[in-house]
């Protein structure tokens, strides 16, 4: 990976510095999201997907798909047909290792400048992939674009804890704990530790609602897990007559 040292401001740089990272630790990746969580990205994954409704004749779009984990288990739990995208080549590649189900497809592509039609999607989604682009608002207009009239994005990121003795605890590992681990094993100097520093700067719950309503989605529900480590965000595009 490039020397160029964490880049977290908004814009271009960003951009590319997320899609260096992703290249270099796309080989440890699914391994090390696994154990650092302790395995509950799994079940927050499944939790996350059992908010979106969509029937299995629909196709739902994931964008910064990574190695497919949340695309298949949306598949798995919904029967339908999944685009991942991802703006990472490297981590594609260790995706379609993984599986070849015909009902999912993968695209290099980058989620701010979407290489589909407006209304393709029944469903758009993005997991721990937000908090990364180069500009968030325009990933999120794009997800909206390329969303069906009536159709649902659903979207699980990370956030920090409300209750502070449970926050100071999981700072300490989020920062110390973590990113030791993370470079050992990923032989990556920086990923792990701008995940901690991505995540602090990342929006408050009801600041990344407002910029989803300006994106133009509604209804907007959200669910808080373990404390708010994560949080499931859920938005509607709506109809026509219905706006």
């Amino acid at each position: 990976m490039s020397d160029t040292g964490m880049v977290l401001e908004p814009g271009e740089k960003k951009k590319h510095y997320v899609q260096r990272m992703f290249n270099s630790i796309a080989h440890r990746y699914d391994f090390l999201n696994h154990f650092l969580s302790l395995g509950i990205d799994i079940v927050w994954r499944k939790k996350a997907i059992r908010k979106l409704d969509v029937s299995p004749d629909q196709q739902v779009l994931d964008l910064a798909c990574g190695t497919a984990d949340f695309a298949l288990e949306i598949i798995r739990q919904k029967q339908c047909h999944v685009v991942g995208a991802d703006i990472a080549l490297r981590m594609l590649q260790f995706a379609r290792q993984k599986t070849d189900d015909p009902k999912l497809r993968l695209m290099n592509a980058d989620g701010e400048a979407l290489p589909f039609k407006d209304d393709s999607f029944a469903g758009t989604t993005i997991a721990f992939g937000i908090r990364n682009m180069g500009n968030r608002i325009q990933a999120l207009k794009e997800m909206y674009r390329v969303l069906q009239p009536n159709g649902q994005t659903v979207i699980l990121e990370f956030s920090l804890p409300t209750f502070a003795p449970f926050r100071r605890i999981y700072l300490f590992y989020f920062k110390n704990i973590l990113p030791m681990v993370g470079r050992m094993v990923s032989k990556d100097k920086e990923a792990y530790s701008y995940l901690p520093a991505s995540v602090e700067r990342f929006p408050t719950i009801e600041e990344f609602e407002n910029e989803l309503t300006l994106a133009g989605f509604k209804d907007l529900k959200h669910w808080r897990l373990l404390n708010g480590v994560a949080v499931i965000y859920k938005g509607k595009k709506l109809m026509t007559n219905e706006k």
